[in-house]
């Protein structure tokens, strides 16, 4: 019998992870290991540790315990108490000499039970009594040879069977090691070893499988105990609702009841007022009858006669009853019988899910700070199948995971086994999102995504050039509220190119027509818009200095201007037909009536809402645009607010006069002001509240630089279109 102490080198998590590659059959390439192994015979260290000196019996727990002595050696109980009687008949001290060393011992008042245990000894005792007594394993062929095993090839073998190469014995272990001797050196141990490697690998595994399983039953029970809640909850609640019910049958069974009574006593009412007066009239007449037979005087009994024929008549109306006795219950005389039966049996439902959460998944497209985004969940059951109907308790939770900053969600229940995550990430960066089906955590979970700080376009259509999908020098830019069709003042190609907006990014837009002609002549147009019928549109000319008004299909309808026109440029439409129109030669917004009569005229900012006694006229007007209360937005290096009689109200980004200029703004129906702004060195587009004029965020198209854009429109799907002019073509965003 022999136990094994085992020095490794490298580390013995290095020892554990070869021996699972052992265990799983891996063959990796590895580098040189060194395994030292050194075997004590059992029988050895037990004569020489744990064996009396004196009697050479086996310490044990019984006679034979284990003292220490002052001078450090140990010898068993009975042999002490031996040698003290014997040194006490030769010294009446009582003293003896230690039989290891000769050292002069003084016994202790208590005697030989009063010398200490020898703790070393005891622990000794224990190991080798906890200590496993495993069998060597020994070649079949030679007996004393004890059996190896390789860690780099998973095999066991015998050295002198083999003569040390033990890739022989198997074609595939032989081109295995083969493989192996020529990158790597084996690592050889004894076979003992390697089994007791596995043991405690197999225990550890064993304890790992135990603790999953603990947690899995804990897990399984607090399960129950959410069902058993939760159906107490559901049984509180069926009691609850159809109590309601019970309790308006009930009053409506009250109602009736009342009602009957009430019917029964106004019957009745009028049955006891007839009583009464036949009780009366009968009254009367017993009155006037009596002591009629003492009665002599003819003229008299014809006369009682003649008033008795007459109240005979009379009574002939209370012969009858004025009220009739009938009043009968009625519950079939229409179909409520029927619906109620049927509400009843449709009334409260029991709902229930195979949603297994471990297998659901939640996935996210690219999202970009300060725009909505949606995590789409998919919900699957046990056995891996998609699930067709919703209800299940969703929750979600989004943090910053930089500075742990919430993010409001909101879950939509598609009915269909797939839910939607929406939200909006107030800043770029990591996100974790923690989605729960009741309240366990799915597949996915966290779902770490990234907020990039940039928003780039879905979509580019047109390049320079004359074709049909092509521009040169696209200014201005309007869209159909009804339709959605966009149209683009191409103005290089002097044309106006109309386009159906498609649903697909991949074809976003379609292509309608040309018109070319009126008011596009000399390539001098610099304006379009629509007017307030969307049935014509109006483009402004700079070189005929003069506002054209064509139909959809390019037939000319009008055409007006003003004296004062030097160089009109960008114009815009309100609900009521007004129409605005920015010269930058006479640095003026003017305000047209929708028959083309001046209104109003705009020069600049008036002194008293300026900081020059003179006021501070308009600079490089780049764009003009109405919000939904009829103000009027001019931009030029800021935007200016005037009202619709041309009173100046406020400025919006005072902050960028003088550092950049803007080429293009709109108002969409919430509210959100849209500029396009082109600085020395970028241009972008701006997003404002218009309400309090703070800038939400910028949509600064990343990775398809903006080359000075100018006119922008929003669509019902909160999408802006951009002309960009320095590129020749148009881009969409989405900016919600």
């Amino acid at each position: 019998m022999s136990f094994s102490v085992q020095l490794t080198t490298p580390s013995g998590y290095d020892a554990l992870r070869y021996a699972l590659q052992s265990q799983l059959g891996r063959k990796m390439m590895t580098s040189s290991t060194l395994v030292e192994t050194v075997s004590i015979n059992y029988e050895d260290f037990t004569e020489g540790f744990l064996t009396c000196g004196t009697c050479l019996y086996t310490y044990d727990a019984g006679e034979h315990t284990p003292k220490l002595l002052p001078c450090s050696h140990t010898i068993c109980r009975i042999c002490l108490e031996r040698i003290t009687v014997a040194a006490g008949l030769r010294d009446q001290t009582g003293n003896f000499r230690c039989p290891i060393c000769r050292e002069s011992i003084t016994v202790p008042r208590g005697g030989v039970v009063a010398f200490p245990p020898s703790f070393l000894v005891n622990q000794l005792l224990d190991l080798m009594t906890r200590q496993r007594r495993e069998v060597i394993p020994k070649c079949s062929s030679h007996v004393s040879q004890e059996l190896l095993f390789c860690e780099t090839c998973d095999c066991v073998f015998c050295s002198v069977c083999t003569n040390g190469s033990h890739g022989s014995n198997d074609s595939n272990d032989s081109s295995d090691s083969g493989m192996h001797g020529n990158n790597c050196e084996h690592t050889v141990i004894p076979f003992s070893i390697a089994i007791k490697r596995l043991s405690e690998i197999l225990l550890y595994k064993a304890h790992q499988t135990i603790q999953k399983l603990n947690e899995a039953a804990d897990n399984v029970l607090n399960e129950m105990r959410k069902l058993d809640q939760n159906s107490e909850h559901a049984f509180e609640d069926i009691n609850r609702t159809f109590q309601e019910i019970i309790n308006v049958v009930d009053r409506r069974r009250q109602e009736l009841l009342s009602y009957a009574k009430k019917i029964r006593e106004d019957k009745r009412n009028v049955l006891t007022e007839q009583l009464n007066i036949i009780e009366t009239e009968k009254a009367k007449v017993e009155t006037e009858c009596c002591g009629l037979e003492y009665q002599v005087e003819v003229r008299n009994i014809s006369k009682k006669i003649s008033d008795l024929n007459q109240k005979l008549d009379s009574v002939n109306t209370l012969h009858e009853p004025r009220e009739n006795c009938f009043i009968r219950y009625e519950h079939l005389h229409n179909t409520a019988v029927n619906d109620i039966q049927e509400c009843v049996n449709n009334f409260g439902t029991i709902r229930t899910s195979k949603t297994f959460p471990s297998l659901c998944t939640a996935t996210v497209s690219k999202c970009s700070a300060n725009l909505h985004s949606i995590a789409h969940i998919i919900a699957y059951d046990y056995n891996g199948m998609r699930q067709k109907f919703g209800g299940d308790p969703v929750s979600a939770e989004l943090k910053h995971i930089a500075d742990g900053s919430s993010v409001s969600t909101r879950i939509v229940d598609n009915r269909d086994g797939t839910y939607e995550v929406h939200f909006t990430p107030q800043k770029h960066g990591v996100y974790s999102l923690k989605i729960a089906i009741f309240g366990r955590p799915i597949k996915d979970f966290p779902l770490e995504l990234m907020a990039s700080e940039h928003i780039n376009p879905l979509c580019i259509y047109g390049c320079r050039g004359s074709d049909l999908h092509q521009f040169i020098q696209p200014v201005g830019l309007a869209i159909g509220q009804n339709d959605g069709q966009v149209y683009v003042l191409d103005t290089g190609n002097g044309r106006i190119k109309i386009l159906l907006q498609n649903n697909c990014n991949n074809s976003p837009f379609s292509f309608v027509k040309h018109i070319e002609g009126h008011g596009l002549d000399n390539r001098a147009g610099t304006g379009i818009a629509l007017t307030a019928s969307s049935e014509t549109l109006l483009v402004s000319n700079w070189r005929n200095r003069n506002i054209t008004e064509i139909t959809l299909e390019g037939q000319f309808v009008r055409h007006f201007g003003h004296r004062d026109f030097i160089e009109p440029t960008c114009l815009a439409v309100n609900t009521k037909g007004e129409i605005v129109v920015a010269d930058n030669g006479a640095h003026s917004v003017f305000l047209f009536h929708p028959v083309g009569k001046l209104n109003t005229k705009i020069v600049g900012i008036p002194s008293k809402a300026s900081n020059s006694p003179k006021g501070e006229p308009l600079g490089v007007i780049g764009a003009v645009c109405f919000d939904p209360t009829g103000n009027i937005l001019i931009a030029d290096s800021r935007i200016l607010v005037f009202d619709s009689s041309g009173q100046f109200k406020r400025e919006i980004y005072s902050e960028g006069k003088n550092r950049g200029q803007y080429y293009g703004i709109t108002v969409d129906n919430n509210n959100n002001l849209l500029a396009t702004r082109v600085e020395k060195t970028k241009s972008f587009i701006q997003v404002f509240d218009l309400n309090s004029g703070q800038l939400k965020f910028c949509i600064d198209s990343s990775d398809a630089k903006l080359k000075r854009p100018t006119s922008l429109v929003t669509t019902n799907d909160n999408h802006v279109i951009v002309v960009d002019l320095g590129n020749d073509c148009i881009k969409k965003y989405r900016y919600f």
